[in-house]
């Protein structure tokens, strides 16, 4: 790298640090307002940046908007791949990644459960979530899927259906974060892995150890 190359790293990395601070600042803001109490400048006085300048990165609401569920999007799909799709990992084991991933920390925390709630609560946002979210939605159901074929034809029980179990399974998820966000006090992260978890071994006792309940 020369000494000219430098400056144009810092100013690149300064701009996605830019970004990713207003990106960081709408999911404040929705998780305090709501989709439609979030505007522009809204945003630009909670990250303290300039209108301006946040025009300069997304130009509209609606890219910002994007760009906020795109965010969230590529952290829960980096975190349940780096596991559930290695080609070792046996079946259960990826059903239990995928499950663990759903309440780890850096995905489940109110602020960014009161995101994605007010994506799939407002009419006028669901647009956006099916265009940025429906292909890694069915990318994860669909490794749950081949998961749970492969187990109930080991287990003899081919006549279950993995379609629609595993829709169950991310119904299951989903209502635990709604309780996690609207009953903070009764549902705790660690409780609501372990409930997860808890029902994939009652799903499937041959493959799925019943997990230690956490403190």
């Amino acid at each position: 790298m020369t000494t000219q190359d430098a400056p144009k790293m810092t100013r690149a990395a300064a701009k996605l640090e830019r970004r990713q601070q207003i990106i960081d600042a709408t999911m404040t803001s929705i998780a305090r307002h709501g989709l439609s109490g979030t505007t522009i400048a809204r945003v630009s006085e909670i990250a303290g940046t300039s209108v301006g300048l946040a025009n300069f990165h997304f130009e509209t609401k609606e890219k910002l908007l994007e760009a906020t569920l795109q965010t969230l999007a590529d952290e829960q799909r980096a975190l349940w791949q780096t596991s559930a799709r290695e080609a070792a990992l046996p079946p259960a084991a990826r059903l239990v990644a995928i499950a663990e991933s759903n309440f780890h920390p850096r995905i489940c925390e109110r602020r960014k459960l009161a995101v994605w709630f007010a994506f799939w609560g407002d009419a006028s946002a669901r647009e956006i979530y099916r265009r940025v979210i429906a292909a890694r939605d069915d990318e994860r159901l669909n490794a749950a899927i081949a998961a749970l074929t492969t187990l109930f034809e080991q287990s003899g029980r081919s006549d279950r259906d993995a379609y629609q179990t595993a829709l169950g399974l991310e119904a299951l998820y989903d209502g635990l974060w709604l309780n996690m966000l609207l009953y903070p006090n009764e549902f705790k992260r660690l409780s609501c892995r372990d409930r997860a978890l808890d029902h994939l071994a009652a799903l499937l006792p041959d493959h799925v150890p019943t997990p230690q309940s956490s403190p």
